[in-house]
C-alpha cells in the first residue's frame, strides 16, 4: 500500500514537471552551454571545424537515441515509404540550413548575420499562416517587435555584405523557420512523432550528409592533418562531451517544440542569442555598448512578453 502511494506521488511530481515552461527552460540551459562550450574548445584547441563538429553531435544523436531505444524509453513508430521519404527530406532540410548558414557567415558580417537571423520568428508567423492555416492575436505580433528589434541593437556593429551573401543569408533564415515548423509538424500532426524518434530517424541521415559535405568542401582532409599532428586525448574527451551536450539538446528542443510551438520556439532562439552575449560579456570579459544594452533590454522584455 506503502508503495502505491510512493509510486502515485512520484508519478505526480514527474507529471507536475511535464510543462512548457520546463521544457523551455532546459533548451535554454543545454542550448547556451552548448554554445559557451563550444566556444571554450575553439579557443582552447584551435578546432576549426565546423562540419566535423556537426557530424560528430549528428553522430552522438543516432547513437544516444538507439540505446534510449534498446532501453525501452520509447518505441520507434512504423512508418511507409511516403513517411520515411518525409524523414530523408527532413533530413537534408536539416543539413541545408547549416551549409547555408556556414557559407553565407564567411559573405556578410556577424551583425548583419544575426539580425538577419532575428527575423525567424516573422518567416514562421508568415509560413504557418499561409501552409499551416494559423491565426495569431494582434497582441502576439506586437510582442515580436521589441525581439526582432532588440536583435539588432544588441548585435549593432558593422552591417557590411555582398549581394550574394545577402540572398544566402535570408534563404537561410527562411530554411531555419521551415526547418522549425516541419520539426514541430511531424511531432504533433500526422506522423505524432517521439521526439527521441525524430532524433534517432534522423541523425544517421543527417551525418551521412554532413560528411560528404565535409568531404566536398575539403575540411575532411584538414581534420585527417589535425588528428595526425595535433589530436589528443583531452580533446576527444572534450569533443565527446560536446556530442552528448549536443543529443540532450536535440531531445529538449524536439520536445520543448512539440509542447509549445514553431514560434514559440523561434522566439526563444532569439532570446538565447542575446542571453549568449550577456555570459559571453560576463565570462570573456567582452565590452558592449549602450545601443547593445538597449537591444539586450529589448529582446529580453519582448521575450518575456510573448511568454
Amino acid at each position: 500500500m506503502a508503495t502505491d502511494s510512493y509510486l502515485s506521488t512520484h508519478s505526480s511530481t514527474l507529471k507536475s514537471l511535464d510543462t512548457p515552461m520546463i521544457w523551455l527552460g532546459m533548451y535554454f540551459f543545454f542550448n547556451l552551454s552548448l554554445t559557451l562550450y563550444n566556444k571554450i574548445i575553439l579557443a582552447l584547441y584551435d578546432f576549426p571545424f565546423p562540419w566535423t563538429l556537426t557530424a560528430i553531435h549528428t553522430f552522438c544523436g543516432a547513437v544516444g537515441s538507439y540505446m534510449f531505444w534498446k532501453g525501452d524509453l520509447f518505441q520507434p513508430a512504423k512508418l511507409g515509404d511516403q513517411e520515411n521519404m518525409v524523414m530523408l527530406a527532413f533530413s537534408v532540410l536539416y543539413t541545408i540550413n547549416i551549409a547555408i548558414s556556414n557559407v553565407s557567415l564567411n559573405l556578410v558580417t556577424v551583425p548583419f548575420h544575426q539580425v538577419v537571423r532575428a527575423m525567424t520568428p516573422v518567416f514562421t508567423v508568415m509560413l504557418s499562416i499561409m501552409f499551416l492555416k494559423k491565426s495569431y492575436s494582434t497582441m502576439t505580433y506586437i510582442s515580436l517587435l521589441p525581439v526582432v528589434l532588440g536583435v539588432a541593437f544588441a548585435t549593432f556593429g558593422e552591417y557590411n555584405y555582398t549581394r550574394l551573401g545577402f540572398v544566402l543569408t535570408v534563404l537561410g533564415t527562411v530554411l531555419a523557420a521551415i526547418k522549425t515548423v516541419v520539426t514541430n509538424r511531424v511531432q504533433v500532426g500526422r506522423l505524432k512523432l517521439h521526439p527521441l524518434d525524430l532524433l534517432l530517424r534522423m541523425s544517421p541521415l543527417a551525418f551521412v550528409q554532413t560528411m560528404i559535405y565535409s568531404y566536398v568542401t575539403g575540411e575532411m582532409a584538414e581534420v585527417t592533418e589535425f588528428c595526425r599532428t595535433r589530436l589528443t586525448m583531452s580533446l576527444c574527451f572534450a569533443l565527446l562531451i560536446n556530442g552528448v551536450m549536443a543529443f540532450f539538446l536535440n531531445v529538449v528542443s524536439f520536445t520543448a517544440n512539440k509542447k509549445t510551438s514553431a514560434l514559440t520556439m523561434t522566439v526563444a532562439g532569439n532570446v538565447k542569442q542575446v542571453l549568449s552575449i550577456i555570459l559571453a560579456v560576463i565570462i570573456f570579459n567582452l565590452n558592449i555598448t549602450f545601443t547593445n544594452l538597449i537591444g539586450i533590454m529589448l529582446t529580453l522584455a519582448g521575450g518575456a512578453w510573448y511568454t
